[in-house]
């Protein structure tokens, strides 16, 4: 559906602001679907981020710091995520066996299996809504979102 019926908006004064709204309206669309999900393992995007990230380390540990610098929102507080996760068993933490100043970060049985199905979920529901675009036309979204953030963008804003 057209973003003008999604919010009633008759027309954007420009097609700049129709860009921003719409790809802030389309983002809030998407995290509110997979809130769902996630809502069914008990856990957070914010959470399931880091699972899906210890997920992508097969097995080998993370620390708090590799793990903020790889989430999507860097404004979250990746100590609590993970102490929230550490109390759901989805993650254990271990002295680092080099520098004991340092906690190595691992997924538990438990939580891979959390992260499996939660991720199986989720490519299912963006099966459902990315399918209406061709592959060339997902190529061509992700350059112009990828152009759109240009060279000027940092992540530590």
């Amino acid at each position: 559906m057209e973003l003008e019926k999604e919010i009633n908006q008759q027309k954007f004064p420009s097609q700049r602001l129709k860009v921003l709204i719409n790809i802030l309206f389309t983002s809030s669309w998407f995290n509110s679907q997979q809130n769902q999900i996630f809502r069914g393992y008990d856990i957070s995007w914010q959470q399931y981020n880091i699972l899906r990230i210890l997920k992508g380390r097969k097995g080998q540990p993370a620390s708090l710091k590799m793990l903020t610098s790889r989430m999507i929102d860097r404004n979250s507080n990746t100590s609590r995520l993970v102490d929230k996760l550490e109390k759901k068993g989805y993650v254990a933490r271990t002295p680092n066996e080099m520098d004991r100043r340092k906690v190595d970060i691992y997924l538990t049985d438990l939580g891979h299996e959390v992260a499996n199905n939660a991720a199986k979920d989720t490519e299912t529901l963006m099966d459902q809504n990315i399918n209406y675009l061709s592959k060339e036309e997902e190529t061509q979204l992700n350059t112009l979102l990828d152009k759109l953030r240009g060279p000027h963008c940092s992540r530590d804003i």
